[in-house]
C-alpha cells in the first residue's frame, strides 16, 4: 500500500517539472492583439507545450500598467517572460536581470542598449529583431509608386518613442530621393490622434506614413486607418494588420511568425539554455501587402508591376 501510494506523488513531480510557466508583458491591449496571441500559443503547441496540461501562461495586457505588470511577472519566478515591442521590452529588462526575456519584433536592439550584439547578445535578453528602421526607405520608395510627385505625406511619430526618433532621422535624409515632402506628425498621447491627423490634413498633407515598432500606434490601428479614409489619404505601414483593418498598403515582416518563433527560445531557456548565448534572430522575408477596395475607393491607380509583387492583394 505504502509503495502504491508513493508512485503517483513521484509521477506528479515529474509533471510539475515539465510544466512551462511563462508570462506576456504587452503594451497594448488583448483585443487588438489577440491573433499575436494565438501565434505564440501556437509556436509554444508545436514545441509541446499546451496551455492548461504542461503549460502555464500569465497574460498581462496594458497601455497604463506596463511597469506594475512588469514588476509583478518579475516576482512569479517564471521561465520566461515574453515582450511584445520596444517599450514592454526595455521595461521589462529594466525590471528584472535574472529572469530570461524573450523579445519579438523589437526595432535594432543593439543600437538601442537592449542587446550587446545579434550573435550574443548577453544578460537575459534574447529573441527576435525587426528591421523596420532598414525598410524606411523602401516603403518610402513605394509610396513614391502610389501618389504623384512632391506629394505631402504626414509621418505619424510617436514622440515619445526613441526607434522614431531615430527612424525620422533616417527617412528625412532619403525623402529628396523619392521626390516626395515630408511632414513629421507627433503625438505623445493617443488622444492627440484626431487633432493631429486633422491638422496634417489643413497643412495640405495628401498621404499618411505610420512609424513602426510601436504599441500606441498599434493599438490605435482602427482609428489611423478611418481618419486616413475620412481624410481620403493613402495610408503606408509597417505591419499587415493595418491593412486588414481597411488600409492601403504594408510593407515589413510578418509579426505572427516573430510571435511563434518566440516559442523556440522559450523551449530552449526551459531546457537550461542561457538566454544572453542565444543569438537573435533577423526576420529573412518581408510582405507586401495591398488593399484594392481601398486603392478604388481613393482613385488610385496601382501599377501590375506592383500587383505582381504582392504577397497577398485584399479585394
Amino acid at each position: 500500500m505504502t509503495q502504491i501510494g508513493v508512485l503517483p506523488r513521484v509521477a506528479l513531480a515529474q509533471a510539475a517539472e515539465k510544466t512551462l510557466r511563462v508570462g506576456i508583458l504587452s503594451s497594448g491591449s488583448y483585443e487588438l492583439r489577440d491573433s499575436f496571441d494565438q501565434a505564440l500559443v501556437q509556436g509554444l503547441r508545436d514545441q509541446g507545450y499546451v496551455e492548461g496540461k504542461n503549460l502555464t501562461i500569465e497574460r498581462r495586457y496594458s497601455s497604463s500598467k506596463v511597469k506594475d505588470n512588469a514588476i509583478e511577472l518579475a516576482g512569479m519566478k517564471l521561465d520566461a517572460i515574453f515582450t511584445t515591442c520596444t517599450p514592454s521590452t526595455r521595461v521589462m529588462k529594466e525590471t528584472t536581470s535574472s529572469t530570461p526575456i524573450v523579445m519579438a519584433a523589437v526595432s535594432d536592439p543593439v543600437r538601442q542598449g537592449i542587446i550587446a550584439s545579434l550573435a550574443r547578445p548577453g544578460q537575459n535578453v534574447t529573441g527576435t529583431s525587426s528591421q523596420a528602421e532598414d525598410l524606411l526607405a523602401k516603403r518610402l520608395e513605394l509610396v513614391a509608386t502610389l501618389v504623384p510627385k512632391s506629394t505631402t505625406v504626414a509621418v505619424l511619430v510617436n514622440a515619445n518613442n526613441p526607434v522614431h526618433v531615430l527612424g525620422w532621422e533616417r527617412l528625412a535624409s532619403v525623402a529628396q530621393e523619392t521626390n516626395l515632402v515630408l511632414l513629421k506628425v507627433e503625438l505623445r498621447t493617443s488622444d492627440e490622434l484626431a487633432e493631429a491627423i486633422d491638422n496634417a490634413a489643413r497643412a495640405r498633407a495628401e498621404a499618411l506614413f505610420v512609424m513602426p515598432d510601436d504599441p500606441m500606434m498599434m493599438n490605435l490601428r482602427p482609428q489611423i486607418v478611418e481618419l486616413a479614409a475620412r481624410y481620403r489619404m493613402p495610408d503606408f505601414y509597417w505591419a499587415s494588420e493595418y491593412v486588414v483593418s481597411g488600409g492601403l498598403m504594408s510593407y515589413g515582416e510578418n509579426l505572427r511568425s516573430s510571435y511563434r518563433a518566440a516559442a523556440t527560445y522559450m523551449d530552449k531557456i526551459r531546457k537550461g539554455a542561457n538566454p544572453g548565448s542565444l543569438p537573435v534572430q533577423q526576420p529573412t522575408r518581408f510582405e507586401l501587402v495591398i488593399n484594392m477596395k481601398r486603392a478604388q475607393a481613393l482613385g488610385l491607380n496601382v501599377p501590375q508591376s506592383l500587383l505582381i509583387r504582392a504577397d497577398e492583394v485584399i479585394q
